[in-house]
C-alpha cells in the first residue's frame, strides 16, 4: 500500500534501481546512513528540508505518479513538483471552466463547499459542548450565518460569511484546549503555539487535497470559492475547507489536550512561534493517523479511510461538473 513519507532532514536524494536512495545530511554537512524507499511503496513526499536532487530524480518519480511538496523553514508551503496529469480530460477541463464562468454555478458550488465546512464545524464544537466545554453561543451564531448561505448573490457576501463563521469558530478554541489559547486567528508569521499548529495543519490539508485532485480528472487550477490564481492549485484550497475541521482541528485538539506537543515543543520568538522538529513530527504522525483511520460509508456500504473520503469528494465534484449529479458536500455523520 502507498504512503506519504516525510523528510524532515536535509540530504540528497536520487534513483538506485527501483528504489528511491535518500542520505540526510547534519548541520555540519556530514553524511548520515542512508535510507532506501522502494518507489512502489511511496504515495507523495514531503520535504521540510533541503533536499538535493536532479532532473534524472524527478524524471523517475514522474513517471511513477510521485508529487514532491516543499516547505521552507518557517513551515510555509512553497510549492509542489506535480507529474504530468496522467488523467487529465479535455471534456472535464472545459466543464470545469464553464461552470467557473457562469457565475451563478459557480456561487452554488461554493456555497455547497461552506456549508459543508460549516457543517463539519458545527460538528467539532457540538462534541465538545457534550462535553461540558461549554460552547452553546458559538454554536447558536454559526448556526445563524449557516442560515445566510444561501442567500449570497457574490463570491465575496460568501466568503464574508465564511470569515465569519471561522472567527467564531477560531474564538471557541480557547474553551476546547485545557493548557493552550489561540486569542484568535493569526498567520504570517503565526503569534502563538495554537497558530502555528492552525497554520502547520491547514498547509499539511492542503497539499494531501491536492495529491488526491492530481488523481482525478479535475484541474486543480480552476477554482470556485477562492479565486483562482491567488494560489496556483486553489481548487485544493477549496475542498480542504470541508475537511479542514476533520482532519487538522480535531487532530491539533488531540495532540494539545493529550498533551503529546507541549510547549517546549515550540520555537518562540519576539514576534512569531514556529513547530521544533519534535512537534512536526508527532502532528505529522497524529495527522497520517486521522487520515488513515477507516469509517462505514452509508453509500458505498463498505469501510474506507478519510484520506478516501478527500477522493470520493473529488469525483462528486466531477459527476456535479459534467452534469450526471448534483454536488452534496461531505458531512459528518458520526
Amino acid at each position: 500500500m502507498k504512503k506519504s513519507y516525510y523528510l524532515f532532514n536535509p540530504g540528497r536524494m536520487s534513483r538506485k534501481d527501483n528504489t528511491l536512495k535518500f542520505v540526510p545530511t547534519d548541520e555540519n554537512g556530514i553524511d548520515g546512513t542512508p535510507k532506501f524507499i522502494p518507489v512502489e511503496a511511496v504515495a507523495d513526499l514531503y520535504c521540510f528540508g533541503a533536499l538535493d536532487a536532479n532532473s534524472a530524480l524527478y524524471n523517475f518519480l514522474g513517471k511513477n505518479h510521485i508529487a514532491v511538496h516543499f516547505f521552507d523553514y518557517y513551515e510555509h508551503y512553497t510549492g509542489s513538483f506535480l507529474p504530468k496529469e496522467y488523467l487529465l480530460a479535455g471534456k472535464m477541463q472545459i466543464a470545469q471552466t464553464k461552470q467557473y464562468l457562469n457565475k451563478g454555478k459557480r456561487l452554488a458550488i461554493a456555497q455547497k463547499f461552506v456549508e459543508g465546512a460549516a457543517f463539519n464545524i458545527l460538528k467539532n464544537l457540538k462534541y465538545y459542548n457534550t462535553r461540558g466545554k461549554n460552547l452553546e453561543e458559538a454554536i447558536t451564531r454559526i448556526e445563524d450565518y449557516v442560515k445566510s448561505i444561501a442567500e449570497t448573490t457574490n463570491i465575496p457576501m460568501l466568503m464574508g460569511i465564511e470569515g465569519n463563521i471561522r472567527q467564531v469558530y477560531y474564538d471557541a478554541f480557547d474553551a476546547i484546549l485545557n493548557d493552550f489559547a489561540m486569542n484568535g486567528r493569526s498567520k504570517q508569521p503565526p503569534k502563538n503555539e495554537v497558530n502555528a499548529l492552525v497554520s502547520f495543519g491547514n498547509m499539511m490539508c492542503y497539499t494531501m487535497c491536492l495529491g488526491q485532485i492530481y488523481h482525478t480528472q479535475l484541474n486543480p487550477t480552476i477554482s470556485f470559492l477562492h479565486e483562482p490564481g491567488y494560489r496556483r492549485f486553489s481548487l485544493a484550497l477549496d475542498m480542504a475547507e470541508i475537511f479542514k475541521p476533520i482532519l487538522v482541528d480535531r487532530t491539533i485538539f488531540r495532540v494539545l489536550n493529550k498533551k503529546e506537543i507541549q510547549a517546549k515543543d515550540f520555537d518562540v520568538k519576539v514576534n512569531s512561534v514556529l513547530l521544533k522538529d519534535s512537534a512536526r513530527k508527532t502532528f505529522v504522525r497524529a495527522f497520517e493517523e486521522r487520515l488513515n483511520e477507516t469509517i462505514k460509508h452509508r453509500t458505498l456500504n463498505k469501510q474506507v479511510s478519510y484520506k478516501h473520503l478527500v477522493k470520493l469528494e473529488c469525483y462528486k465534484l466531477s459527476k456535479h461538473v459534467l452534469n450526471i449529479e448534483e454536488y452534496k458536500p461531505f458531512k459528518i455523520w458520526w
